[in-house]
């Protein structure tokens, strides 16, 4: 099938999710568990807190993520997948599989097995 440009679908799956920083994002809410701004800031990948903010607020727009304030401390903001992010778990877990077939310093076989079990 021949795709028109402005309604290919892989133009609207990059367009809403498909740079490096975003699909990082998801994968720790997804697979890490991570709500908090400074969870995504200590996960190890380097992002600067500007880019973060950046792609939080692109995430939220496009309704992956919500924001609510922390019952605990409402100066806090949590993060949730919504249930259009949660959708995407699909692809996540092809890209784990597809980087643990080609990439050999990959190691997902464990994250793939537990996720799917969840």
């Amino acid at each position: 099938m021949i795709y028109e440009p402005n309604r290919c679908p892989f133009r609207f799956g990059l367009g809403t999710f498909g740079d490096r920083w975003s699909l990082l994002v998801i994968r720790d809410m997804m697979f890490r568990g991570f709500t908090r701004f400074q969870d995504f800031m200590n996960a190890g990948e380097g992002i600067s807190s500007n880019v973060l903010s950046d792609r939080l607020r692109q995430l939220e727009a496009r309704q992956i993520v919500t924001r609510k304030k922390d019952p605990a401390d409402g100066r806090k903001v949590l993060y949730e997948l919504t249930d259009k992010g949660k959708d995407l778990r699909p692809m996540m877990l092809a890209i784990m599989a597809w980087a643990g077939k080609y990439d050999p310093e990959t190691n997902v076989t464990g994250e793939i097995d537990r996720t799917l079990t969840d």
